[in-house]
């Protein structure tokens, strides 16, 4: 899902009359206004309101499952207004990075004199529109992950921006982003987006996420011939298609999606991670010209062989467990296969004892060693 998604934040309680600091890499203070109503919760220093989504590891790298919080039970148990949240105040206008990560914002403002700021970081916060950000023409990178956000707009003078995260928010079209001809590497994991659109412009874009949305189709990004990175997991789609001028790909994910066929991929000759888990694979196939592939994640379908893979000399791991497979001569496929360090085979049906289909094989990482000498790790153990 890529680490990088994953920038941790404190949350340390609305008291009344009580003004905490939120810290930042340059010199800011948050300033708690007096609340309404005070409950039980506020007063003992805890959250007083959950966020309406929050996740663990966003899909990139490989995915991890996204856990949601539910929304509180009652308007009147979510007492947060527009005049509970926190303001921004900046003593140093020269800051160059600032963090506002997990201080109840619900508006940017106040930030016309930062003339020089190049990163900015608003995560885990209540924001619904991107404003004021205008004058920050120098700004390199701006986090707006898991706020409430509905539309992409206020951007226009943002020409310089790098990196764009606007994950875990509510949009449900890509737009807005006309201005920003220099971004390298775009988030919108988990929103509610159902078409790829409004990117073809984005020739500079390096990395692309767009894990956890309701998109069927792979389209529109024909022109995104510098992607590096796609990750698009969890979505809806059924056939891989639309890939054959990214011909630098190095990483694509498509886990958790429909697909019941490996496609699409003869032109991606540089690819060297695909992550295709959790989908309605039937058989291993179209990976003749991807021969720089190091890892294949093919967890949770339903292969009943492994086969079409003793090409691929360059794999380093291979994911084949919860699958169908029953013959242990399959391994043999692994023979060519010097660098592999790592493979996954457990509940797989030669994983379980012949003579007790509820428990697995005692014998299972003996006769896996036994096919594949070299192997470092056996599922999640070393080999030993």
């Amino acid at each position: 899902m890529d680490a990088n998604l994953l920038k941790g934040g404190n949350n340390n309680g609305l008291l009344i009359g009580i003004e905490p600091l939120c810290l930042s890499s340059g010199s800011v203070t948050r300033k708690a206004l007096t609340r309404k109503r005070a409950t039980s919760e506020t007063m003992s220093g805890e959250k007083a309101e959950p966020m309406d989504e929050q996740a663990g590891a966003p899909e990139g790298g490989p995915a991890g499952g996204n856990q949601f919080l539910s929304q509180p039970e009652s308007v009147e148990e979510d007492v947060t207004t527009e005049d509970d949240a926190s303001e921004l105040f900046v003593e140093d206008p020269d800051s160059e990075d600032l963090d506002f990560t997990h201080c109840r914002i619900a508006k940017i403002r106040n930030l016309d004199n930062c003339a020089r700021l190049q990163t900015l970081g608003l995560r885990n916060n209540l924001i619904k529109k991107i404003e004021g950000l205008a004058m920050l023409t120098t700004l390199r990178e701006l986090d707006l992950y898991d706020n409430q956000i509905t539309e992409i707009e206020g951007l226009d003078s943002l020409v310089f921006l790098e990196q764009l995260d606007l994950s875990f928010n509510r949009i449900r079209k890509v737009q807005g982003l006309d201005a920003l001809t220099r971004l390298q590497r775009l988030y919108l994991i988990n929103n509610k987006i159902s078409k790829i659109e409004n990117i073809g412009h984005l020739t500079q874009l390096q990395m692309l996420e767009l894990g956890d949305n309701n998109i069927r189709v792979i389209e529109n990004i024909e022109a995104l011939t510098n992607l590096q990175s796609l990750f698009i997991g969890k979505n809806k789609i059924t056939r891989l298609q639309g890939l054959d001028t990214l011909t630098g790909l190095r990483v694509l994910s498509v886990q958790s999606n429909r697909l019941l066929k490996i496609e699409g991929l003869e032109k991606l000759t540089q690819l060297e991670e695909l992550y295709i888990s959790h989908n309605g694979l039937e058989s291993i196939e179209g990976l003749q010209n991807n021969v720089c592939l190091t890892t294949l994640d093919l967890a949770g379908n339903r292969i009943t062989r492994i086969q079409n893979i003793d090409h691929l000399k360059e794999l380093q791991e291979f994911w084949f467990n919860d699958n169908q497979l029953s013959n242990w001569d399959d391994l043999r496929q692994f023979e060519n296969l010097k660098k592999l360090e790592t493979v996954y085979l457990e509940r797989n049906p030669l994983w379980y004892d012949a003579s007790d289909s509820r428990r697995p094989d005692p014998s299972y990482r003996r006769k896996v060693k036994l096919a594949i000498p070299w192997i470092r790790q056996i599922d999640a153990t070393l080999a030993g």
